[in-house]
């Protein structure tokens, strides 16, 4: 019986893979190799449940002379390093080492559609989904000789200020949209439309609590786990935890607006905008509670004058508005929904 080897976080193998195997394979080749891209891994997620599918080492290794790195180490890895396959497959990935040799520029297209060193527009900014804008931004650089690799990941490190008041904008609108429904639903004897309400609830104050802390968001699987990690999560996952918890409208409401003026005082302890009142009322004379979602997005909208963001339909980004994963995870998919800014 083969002995399962001992669980290290992927970011540690790779580094020591590339440190004792690949480095010395390409002495006097210039490039760059990091971890990036998509897993668990890239996130610091990953645990020992995650070496049962498509587990290895894995590297990026970007370079303009890509046809001779993988010359030089295709047929110089080992089977296994540190008791973990160096060759693997998994679902429709076919086997084999998975050390990607290309150029910078090459990957960074491929992945958000633009080089981010480019000075990207605020349109192309909307497109990049931020899982994707995350495997650049995390995971880890070991070799970066021209710091071509940290110029990228510091031009990513997050939006530009005129897009992240806009995407505030439109999260707060978003929860202008839904917010009175809670109540109206139990009003007319619809509870369980009144928690999936509130349910969706939670998730788009879960997202206004990132743009708060201006952090991008994971996609479904990671997104409790880098919330958990905020700073605003110590107060707000209580009450959000609360909401859910909820039995009854009264209280599914009260767990609501607790959570509603935490975030309307965290706005204004911004300072992105004059304050706005930020204590829940009636909703236009209606028993039900709310903050008013559209007070917020109003002045945020107000302090945005980009004159390319300022007539765009207040829909947010792609992780704003797109939910599906075969959306966000193809860059020639995103790519198409410009048109729902410029059509």
């Amino acid at each position: 019986m083969s002995v399962v080897p001992a669980f290290v976080p992927a970011l540690q193998l790779d580094a020591e893979f590339y440190s004792e195997v690949v480095a010395p394979l390409l002495t006097g080749l210039p490039h760059a190799a990091a971890r990036l891209g998509d897993g668990s891994e890239i996130l610091g997620f990953d645990t020992e449940r995650s070496t049962d599918h498509g587990w290895g080492p894995a590297l990026q290794l970007f370079t303009d002379r890509a046809d001779e790195v993988r010359s030089r180490i295709e047929d110089a890895l080992p089977e296994t390093f540190h008791g973990w396959p160096v060759q693997y497959g998994w679902d429709d990935v076919a086997q084999g080492a998975h050390l990607e040799a290309t150029t910078l520029t090459a990957w960074l297209i491929g992945r958000l559609g633009v080089d981010p060193r480019e000075s990207p527009t605020p349109i192309d900014w909307l497109l990049m989904p931020q899982q994707q804008l995350l495997g650049l931004t995390r995971g880890r650089v070991y070799a970066d000789p021209d710091g071509a690799v940290a110029a990228a990941r510091s031009a990513a490190h997050y939006y530009p200020e005129q897009v992240w008041l806009w995407m505030m904008s439109c999260q707060w609108r978003r929860i202008a949209q839904v917010e009175a429904f809670v109540g109206r639903t139990a009003e007319v004897g619809d509870e369980l439309g009144s928690r999936v309400l509130a349910g969706y609830l939670v998730r788009d104050l879960m997202r206004l609590a990132f743009l708060q802390e201006r952090s991008y968001w994971p996609y479904q699987k990671w997104f409790g786990s880098a919330f958990a990690q905020l700073a605003l999560a110590a107060d707000l996952g209580p009450i959000l935890d609360d909401v859910l918890d909820a039995r009854d409208h009264p209280a599914r409401e009260r767990a609501l607006v607790t959570g509603y003026e935490l975030l309307a005082a965290t706005h204004n302890r911004l300072g992105v905008t004059a304050p706005v009142e930020a204590t829940a009322r009636l909703y236009h004379g209606r028993p039900y509670r709310v903050i008013g979602g559209d007070r917020f997005a109003d002045v945020l909208r107000a302090a945005v004058t980009d004159q390319e963001l300022r007539p765009l339909p207040p829909v947010g980004s792609v992780d704003q508005f797109a939910d599906s994963t075969d959306i966000r995870a193809n860059t020639d998919r995103t790519l198409r929904l410009r048109l729902i800014y410029t059509s």
